[in-house]
């Protein structure tokens, strides 16, 4: 597991873990416009994820603005693109609504947990 460690408690942390050839990306503290190339790039599919799959563990994660619903449109076109997936995994009511405002629940699958994210 690879950690990023921030340097306020609200700044964005990535990690990332690999389980049965999904990658799981876990995200904490807030994604905004100064945290969005960084997860990105977390996301989207890696050289030799063939094919990629993805699940972004969003447990910790406390605020999504625009920026945020851009990087996961991205990742998951990059993802699709390359016939691959994206899922989004333990969504708190804060990030959902944003998601459920902006239609991504009707682009990315979401789940309550990330084994049921990796178990669909």
């Amino acid at each position: 597991m690879t950690d990023l460690h921030p340097a306020r408690p609200d700044q964005l942390t990535v990690s990332h873990l690999s389980v049965d050839g999904v990658r799981i990306v876990a995200l904490r503290g807030e994604l905004d416009h100064t945290a969005r190339d960084v997860v990105e790039a977390a996301l989207k599919p890696r050289a030799g994820d063939t094919p990629p799959r993805t699940v972004a563990d969003l447990t910790g994660l406390t605020f999504m603005d625009s920026s945020g619903i851009n990087a996961l449109i991205s990742a998951h076109r990059a993802s699709v693109g390359a016939q691959g997936w994206l899922r989004l995994a333990g969504v708190q009511p804060a990030v959902l609504r944003v998601i459920q405002i902006a239609g991504i629940d009707a682009l990315i699958s979401c789940h309550p947990t990330v084994r049921q994210a990796l178990e669909k």
